[in-house]
């Protein structure tokens, strides 16, 4: 009889400790960001495009997303001073998070080159981003290499345009 009393107590208990976490759970819900990340305001914005170091993480408040230049991993530009046959690309490797979703690397080349699966734009949480710029150039005695770590990215960033045509997705 004893034995029952005791786990018949330890169950409610049990229960009343889960039901007390759960509330405080609840009540407790915010939004937190990684140290080092910056929040945007207009002055890191010029003409609706906004700028990243190589390796700067910024929450854009306006659009609820994190944002990560994570870094550059092909630059095949042609190098200032030479003659080449092909302009080469350039591919930013870009982290976007929304609040609410996983995060997402997108590949945003300097062109658009479809036939080698190079794309400017990318779809992310409605929005679409697009690279505008990416410096610096590579010059022709120190080549891509040398520009590794200091990469600098502008992106633009718009709500994306649903079509009017109700047959089409």
């Amino acid at each position: 009889m004893f034995h029952k009393v005791i786990i018949l107590s330890l169950g409610i208990f049990a229960l009343t400790g889960c039901e007390a976490q759960k509330k405080s759970k609840v009540n407790t819900k915010t939004i937190e960001m990684p140290a080092g990340t910056k929040t945007t305001s207009t002055n890191d914005q010029q003409d609706g495009i906004l700028y990243f170091n190589e390796g700067e993480n910024k929450f854009l408040r306006e659009y609820q997303m994190n944002v990560t230049f994570k870094g550059v991993s092909e630059d095949s530009r042609c190098p200032e001073g030479v003659n080449c046959i092909w302009a080469g690309v350039a591919l930013a490797q870009v982290e976007v998070m929304g609040t609410s979703t996983r995060p997402m690397i997108l590949s945003l080349a300097s062109a658009d080159y479809p036939g080698r699966n190079y794309h400017q734009s990318a779809e992310f949480n409605g929005y679409t981003i697009t690279l505008q710029d990416i410096a610096p150039y590579p010059k022709s005695q120190d080549g891509a290499k040398a520009l590794s770590g200091k990469y600098k990215i502008g992106i633009t960033i718009k709500k994306r345009v649903q079509s009017a045509d109700p047959t089409r997705k």
